[in-house]
């Protein structure tokens, strides 16, 4: 790989910007493209679009040349806004996920290492934690503390920073406040269409483990299919 493309591919990395290393394999020929650039060849975009969602590298055959494919795709984080009962079952399965995983809450009643074991947890006010660990399209958050002043800022800032997925919990009511909160601190009603509330996928969860499957489950489901239609929520 040349000195520009490496550079360019570095900051990328530095950014958490997905990227993908198109070579040629027959001409000798390298590209970079990064996620949601336009590409000029249909099947080298069709080819690196299922690539960069499913971060695997590999080499294909594309319009006759043999091309290798090497996807750099950001490690996906999961925020938790909450350090609840919910949460004590969701951030270790999101572990196990794969899922850079931190636990925010400024009631530190709550937020404690016994309750939070082997997690990344800050007993402090969300707004503080994401000015230094801002949202990007790799992140996913789940707000569920049902209060407003801790979850409603993180909401917003996740629309704004276009997180792979936002999700929040309570009632169907509850979220109809919420969304009248949101619209008034400017949110547009296409970014509200795109939280999850109810929170997961419907299961019939009816205790905080199985509610934390139902949420890892929807995580997991918008992730793998980010950038395509099909995956938008109904």
């Amino acid at each position: 790989m040349d000195s520009n493309l490496l550079k360019q591919l570095n900051r990328a990395k530095k950014s958490r910007i997905a990227a993908i290393v198109v070579s040629d394999l027959d001409a000798g020929t390298q590209g970079l493209f990064l996620e949601g650039d336009e590409i000029a060849q249909p099947e080298i975009a069709r080819e690196a679009k299922v690539r960069l969602r499913s971060g695997k590298s590999g080499i294909a055959q594309v319009e006759g040349r043999e091309m290798f494919f090497n996807a750099h795709v950001p490690s996906p984080r999961l925020v938790i806004i909450g350090a609840v009962h919910i949460s004590q079952a969701l951030a270790p399965i999101a572990n196990m996920a794969g899922f850079e995983t931190i636990v925010i809450d400024p009631r530190t009643a709550f937020a404690t290492p016994e309750r939070f074991p082997d997690i990344s947890l800050y007993g402090d006010w969300p707004e503080g934690v994401l000015k230094a660990q801002p949202l990007d399209a790799y992140t996913a958050l789940a707000a569920v503390t049902h209060d407003p002043k801790i979850d409603d800022l993180p909401l917003i800032s996740a629309l704004q920073n276009q997180c792979f997925y936002v999700g929040a919990l309570g009632s169907r009511k509850t979220h109809a406040k919420r969304c009248d909160r949101l619209l008034a601190a400017g949110i547009t009603k296409a970014q509200l269409d795109l939280i999850h509330a109810p929170i997961g996928l419907d299961i019939a969860a009816a205790n905080p483990a199985e509610i934390a499957i139902a949420v890892m489950a929807e995580i997991i489901e918008a992730f793998r299919k980010r950038g395509n239609s099909d995956g938008a929520k109904a």
